[in-house]
């Protein structure tokens, strides 16, 4: 095991280093001799996560981490690591829970777990929405970088006809879902309904999703907290079983 650790130690270094590292640069920034450093390279470039420059001798990833990481579909991960947390919520808050993600400009629903209650509100999965007209569609363009949001309004019909006002207003609630790190409005769909919604995945590396609970209204502030707070501690379990950081600062 403690070879293991440093193996990843090693990998991990250099992923966060802007260009090729030495050898007594990454002794130096890791604590470690450079001759336990050089075994566990040397390794490491046998197996070709890692490459030599002949010229440097400076070292540097390769791309079998992209390749191993793509392997397999992440939406196809994504819905299979979301069953069961999603299934437990749904159970604990006794209300449905839905899971989408923005594809080609689209806010589409990729999984949905009904109310363990006899009367239940549910999304078709498959179901494809407008993301400006649309609560988990809006947190999921708050997460967006700006260059990649200013893309897909530019092509977004329904932002095309936003009057000035509106725009301004769409750019506000997403600087302020941002800051609280949850979304919440009254349903588009059906009236009566409110929609509260929280990111899972990690916006850094460009794996989000809108994690979402559709409710009757009238809930009160503490109704709104228990739902977010649920929805961050299941978003919470879908984004460790995806293998990325969760960040758990303060929502409310």
């Amino acid at each position: 095991m403690p070879a293991l650790d440093k193996g990843l130690d090693v990998l991990e270094t250099l992923a966060a280093s802007a260009t090729p590292q030495s050898l007594s640069e990454l002794a130096r920034k890791m604590g470690q001799t450079p001759s336990t450093l050089f075994r566990l390279l040397s390794r490491l470039e046998r197996r070709s996560y890692v490459i030599r420059d002949a010229v440097s001798g400076q070292f540097s990833l390769s791309l079998k981490l992209f390749e191993l990481a793509h392997t397999h579909s992440p939406v196809e991960h994504l819905i299979r690591v979301s069953g069961s947390p999603m299934r437990e919520l749904a159970e604990s808050v006794r209300e449905s829970v839905h899971l989408s993600v923005l594809s080609h400009g689209r806010l589409v629903v990729l999984l949905d777990v009904g109310s363990p209650l006899r009367v239940r509100f549910a999304h078709e999965v498959g179901g494809q929405f407008p993301p400006v007209l649309t609560n988990s569609g809006r947190l999921l363009l708050a997460y967006l970088l700006p260059e990649e949001l200013e893309e897909l309004l530019s092509r977004d019909p329904e932002y095309a006809q936003l009057a000035p006002a509106d725009r301004e207003a769409l750019h506000e609630e997403l600087k302020n879902i941002r800051r609280h790190r949850y979304a919440i409005s009254a349903s588009e769909e059906r009236g009566g309904m409110k929609d509260v919604a929280v990111l899972a995945g990690n916006p850094a590396i460009g794996v989000t999703a809108a994690l979402a609970i559709a409710c009757l209204g009238g809930k009160d502030k503490a109704d709104i907290t228990r739902l977010v707070t649920a929805l961050q501690e299941c978003a919470a379990k879908i984004t460790s079983a995806l293998g990325v950081s969760y960040d758990r600062s303060p929502l409310l």
